[in-house]
């Protein structure tokens, strides 16, 4: 009995499905830490605010009806878009399953905290401090390579990124903030986070 319940736990070393890997939340947190760095302290030496596009938004401020309102409902528009992509496509169906594999078990805290740490620190680097010295265009297109990744059934990944990359930064540019592409982009990876590991935790 006491070997088929450690063989059922999918974090057992002697399970089938055991992964050697560092846990993702402590990668994530350090990757994400040094991409804000980066970016919040390229922002800083140059006498740039990280959170506005220009000195005219930072003048308007922030108004966070409006720009959570909008980013929740661009999230609304996306989430909607990829299930069903996934639920009528064959192809949106076996990216959903590689990367429920890549993924593997999460909690719900651990999506919720992917989800924070992404959307924060990706919105900080390319929307804030890409965006206004590249451009839209250019940020968007760096936003979908850096998702890229080397097996050709994760490519629409990087094609969903890239429209993805595209809407948030027109959120940056709308509002002049990153309240609304920061709220996008949270809500985005917490629900599809777990809507692909929902059946694995």
């Amino acid at each position: 009995m006491a070997s088929e319940k450690k063989g059922s736990d999918p974090f057992s070393e002697s399970s089938p499905e055991a992964i050697p890997r560092l846990p993702l939340l402590r990668l994530a947190l350090v990757a994400y830490g040094v991409l804000s760095a980066i970016a919040l302290g390229w922002n800083a030496w140059s006498g740039r605010s990280w959170a506005y596009l220009d000195a005219s938004a930072a003048a308007r401020g922030i108004d966070w009806g409006r720009d959570l309102a909008l980013g929740l409902a661009a999230a609304a528009v996306v989430i909607a878009v990829s299930q069903v992509i996934t639920a009528r496509t064959r192809w949106g169906a076996e990216l959903a399953a590689e990367l429920a594999r890549a993924l593997g078990p999460l909690t719900r805290f651990e999506c919720a905290a992917l989800a924070a740490l992404s959307g924060f620190a990706e919105e900080v680097f390319f929307r804030g401090a890409l965006q206004p010295r590249l451009g839209w265009l250019a940020a968007s297109v760096l936003f979908g390579l850096a998702h890229f990744a080397p097996r050709r059934e994760l490519w629409p990944w990087t094609g969903f990124a890239l429209v993805a990359g595209g809407l948030l930064g027109a959120l940056f540019a709308a509002t002049g903030n990153l309240v609304a592409p920061i709220a996008a982009h949270a809500a985005i990876n917490a629900v599809n986070l777990r809507l692909l590991t929902r059946g694995r935790s």
